[in-house]
């Protein structure tokens, strides 16, 4: 029965620290990461899409021997996912999982 008399103020704590500056700043500095970072990629997906779609004599241009560039932009596509999530995980270890845990220490001392 304690348990359930401290969750309201469990509750209380969670939004507060919700609505502090610090979490406000830690969602800030992920969004102005991940929606860009999305965005670019979504684009330079589409773009290879549209280009198989109407752009198939390119696309079909051998470069060299069997290789045509529709082969090697193919390709890229895999070589930016990963560069891409090497790039995240470089980031998030430097700017977003020191923040995330110092939040995660007060939301622990919250909870007692």
């Amino acid at each position: 029965m304690s348990n359930e008399a401290q969750a309201p103020v469990a509750d209380d704590r969670f939004a507060e620290l919700q609505n502090s500056e610090e979490f406000i700043e830690l969602r800030r500095r992920f969004r102005r990461f991940v929606f860009p970072m999305t965005i670019a990629f979504l684009a330079w997906y589409f773009l290879y899409v549209l280009l198989s779609v109407f752009a198939k004599d390119f696309m079909g241009t051998r470069v060299f021997g069997d290789i045509t560039w529709g082969l090697i932009l193919g390709l890229l596509q895999f070589v930016t996912t990963f560069a891409i999530t090497m790039y995240y995980a470089r980031w998030a270890d430097r700017e977003f999982d020191p923040r995330a845990a110092a939040l995660a220490e007060k939301m622990g001392d919250l909870q007692r």
